[in-house]
């Protein structure tokens, strides 16, 4: 009776460990994919965060410009406030075909060196960004045929 009652309790136990060992298995590999899925979500999904410092023609404007500008065009595309015998901002139709990382429909508005456009001359070079406030890129004049852009480092 005592061998048999020790068999008994041995196959409890491993039957026991296997099924510990499975629910660890599983219990692992649920951990990892909840944490993979959670890094993937956690990615920064805002353009914006990704501006970087770019480069137009020979001008150099750093994040903090290019963020300026998008942030001063769109509120004026929001109030309805345009600015210069352009009207800045305005809808950039894409007509060069760039290939921006968010969809449109598009505004442009003057990139400036010093400070946010409030009129006069806009210079060569513009911000673009989407009706919804996302900056899709940086484009000028300088360097392009005609009243055409041509993409700032960053931007093609």
């Amino acid at each position: 009776m005592y061998i048999l009652d020790h068999t008994l309790a041995l196959r409890c136990i491993s039957s026991s460990i296997s099924e510990n060992t499975g629910k660890m298995l599983f219990q692992s590999i649920f951990t990892t994919a909840v944490l993979f899925v959670a890094s993937t979500i956690a990615l920064p999904t805002d353009l914006e965060s990704r501006q970087s410092a770019t480069t137009c023609g020979s001008t150099s404007y750093t994040a903090a410009q290019v963020r300026s500008a998008v942030s001063a065009g769109y509120g004026d595309y929001q109030a309805g406030r345009t600015y210069g015998s352009n009207s800045y901002p305005h809808k950039y139709n894409n007509y060069e075909g760039f290939d921006f990382p968010v969809a449109g429909p598009y505004e442009e508005f003057p990139l400036k060196t010093s400070g946010v456009f409030t009129g006069g001359s806009p210079g060569a070079d513009r911000v673009i960004f989407n009706t919804k406030g996302v900056w899709a890129g940086t484009v000028t004049h300088t360097g392009a045929s005609g009243n055409d852009f041509v993409g700032c480092t960053g931007t093609s």
